[in-house]
């Protein structure tokens, strides 16, 4: 119980520290995820807005490393369409590294986890496992994210591959350039680029992007606005 406690109360500060506005390392706003998890004994809040045609999303993604190569996430969604209707979505994931991403090398990592969706008929929920490898080149000034994944979609009872291609590149010390396509083995692709830049390195992110499906650039368009904050190690 002493433990839970001390885990509860570790939490505690560290929203704290976030809505006092003074917390910090990994992908959003990318969805093609990287072989990197928060840091041992540490977390990170990762949140945005995404404005779609018809409807904006609010996203936040709490995770936290309790053990050193687990990263725990739980967080969601709230989407406002533009009819005054709303929708939610919860998000659970874990994520592991099955090999570290070097300078100059490359790393593997592991995530699996569960979308629910409570306002949907028989509350769904999307399962879904991902393996993303990623490498370093140029000292890190470049680096190159693939994914392979399954998703297995409630509602349609489908089983789905999923794709992920992404780059970041460094423009100056403090900010990088950002792009992607990703997609399922059936439908069309979509794409994402942007700017992020660290306010304060290692510690706060801010980050923007423009996105949209592959050939309905009229009505799969959205922008994104995101903040994401890292915390140092302070877990017990």
């Amino acid at each position: 119980m002493k433990k839970i406690l001390k885990v509860c109360l570790a939490w505690a500060c560290v929203c704290c520290t976030v809505l006092a506005g003074s917390l910090a390392q990994a992908a959003r706003p990318m969805i093609t995820d990287d072989a990197r998890i928060t840091d041992s004994k540490a977390c990170q809040l990762e949140s945005w807005v995404k404005r779609n045609r018809d409807s904006t999303e609010y996203w936040a993604l709490p995770a936290c490393n309790f053990t050193g190569n687990l990263e725990l996430t739980l967080g969601g969604a709230v989407t406002h369409d533009d009819s005054g209707a709303h929708t939610s979505d919860i998000v659970m994931q874990g994520k592991t590294l099955l090999r570290p991403l070097e300078t100059n090398g490359w790393g593997m990592a592991l995530s699996f986890g569960m979308d629910r969706h409570p306002d949907m008929e028989r509350s769904g929920r999307d399962w879904y496992a991902n393996v993303p490898i990623s490498f370093s080149l140029r000292d890190d000034q470049f680096i190159l994210h693939t994914n392979i994944g399954w998703l297995r979609e409630q509602e349609s009872r489908d089983n789905r591959l999923t794709w992920g291609l992404g780059s970041e590149t460094q423009l100056t010390e403090k900010t990088w350039l950002i792009a992607e396509t990703f997609g399922q083995d059936r439908g069309a692709a979509s794409y994402q680029f942007g700017l992020r830049h660290w306010l304060l390195v290692d510690r706060i992110q801010i980050d923007t992007t423009y996105g949209s499906h592959v050939g309905n650039h009229s009505s799969g368009q959205w922008i994104s606005l995101g903040l994401r904050l890292l915390a140092p190690p302070f877990l017990p």
